[in-house]
C-alpha cells in the first residue's frame, strides 16, 4: 500500500497544478480510499472541482498513472472522465471529473447491486483498446493450480479487476473508478472478481454471489472448470496477500476467496 501524503503536507507543485486547472479553490478534502496513490484529494472550486490523484515520478507504481490515462477515453460513461494530466517537477498527476455518488453497498438487498451488474454489462460491450495492458493469465500465473488452467483466463476483453466497493461510485448508475489494474483477459473474469467482493461484504454465500455474477452475460458462457480454476487461483492470491497475520480487512478477503474456492471444488 502506498503511503498517503497528508493534506497539510501537499507539495507546492501539486497545489499549483490544482489551482491552474481548477481555478479559485474553495476547499480541498483528503480522500481515504485509493491504496495506489500518494496524493488523493477532492477539490471544490467555482468551476465545479475535480478529483486529483498522483504519484512521484520515481515511485515504483507510477506506471498506474499512465495506465489510467490511456484507458480512460475508452470507458467514458462507465468511469469518471479524465480532465487533465500533468507531469511536472517530479510528479505525475491526474485530474478526474468529480462525482457525487456514494460507494457501492454490496450487502444483500442493496439497490446498488443491479446498478453494479449493469456497469459490468456495459463494460463487457467495450472493445479492448490496443494499448499496453497486462494479461490475466500473466497476473495469475503463479497462483493457478495447474499451468493448463491459465488457458481459461485468456481473452481479449477489457477488465477492471479491482471491484472493491470503494472503487464503485453509485448515483443513478454505477461508475467504476481506479483503473490502475486494468487487464486484458476472458470476458467473464470481472464478474468472478465481483463474487469475492460480494462474499466479503457479508450476507452473501458463494451461491448467491454467483447469482449476481450471472446477471453479466459473459458469466453465463464461462466454463465451469474455468470458474473453479479462477476461484482457486484467487484464494492463493489472497493467501499470499494476507500472509501469516493479516489485518481485519485482509482477513475478510482471504476468508471470502477461500470460501468461494471450497464451494467450487466441493461441487
Amino acid at each position: 500500500m502506498t503511503t498517503r501524503i497528508a493534506l497539510e503536507d501537499l507539495p507546492s507543485t501539486v497545489l499549483a497544478v490544482i489551482t491552474e486547472h481548477a481555478g479559485t479553490v474553495q476547499k480541498i478534502e483528503s480522500v481515504a480510499e485509493g491504496f495506489n496513490s500518494e496524493v488523493a484529494v477532492r477539490v471544490f472550486s467555482e468551476s465545479g472541482g475535480c478529483y486529483v490523484k498522483g504519484l512521484r515520478k520515481d515511485h515504483r507504481r507510477v506506471w498506474t498513472q499512465r495506465r489510467e490515462a490511456e484507458v480512460n477515453p475508452f470507458v467514458r460513461g462507465i468511469a469518471p472522465a479524465l480532465l487533465w494530466r500533468e507531469e511536472r517537477e517530479g510528479w505525475d498527476l491526474l485530474g478526474f471529473e468529480a462525482l457525487d455518488g456514494h460507494h457501492a453497498d454490496y450487502s444483500p438487498g442493496s439497490a446498488d447491486l443491479p446498478k453494479v451488474a449493469d456497469a459490468l454489462v456495459r463494460l463487457g460491450e467495450v472493445a479492448c483498446p490496443d494499448i499496453e495492458l497486462r494479461h490475466a493469465e500473466q497476473r495469475l500465473e503463479r497462483y493457478a493450480a495447474s499451468p493448463a488452467d491459465l488457458d481459461y483466463f485468456t481473452g481479449d476483453s477489457l477488465l477492471h479487476t479491482d471491484l472493491n466497493n470503494a472503487n464503485v461510485l453509485v448515483d443513478d448508475t454505477a461508475h467504476l473508478v481506479d483503473w490502475a489494474w486494468a487487464t486484458r483477459g476472458a470476458a467473464w473474469l470481472d464478474a468472478g472478481y465481483w463474487v469475492i467482493w460480494l462474499i466479503a461484504a457479508g450476507g452473501h454465500d458463494p451461491a448467491s454471489a454467483e447469482q449476481w455474477a450471472a446477471r453479466v452475460p459473459a458469466w453465463q458462457g464461462a466454463p465451469s472448470a474455468g470458474v473453479t480454476a479462477f476461484s482457486v487461483a484467487n484464494a492463493n492470491v489472497w493467501d499470499e496477500i494476507g500472509g501469516a497475520t493479516p489485518n481485519e480487512w485482509t482477513a475478510r478477503m482471504v476468508n471470502a476467496a477461500q470460501s468461494w474456492a471450497r464451494f467450487r471444488t466441493s461441487a
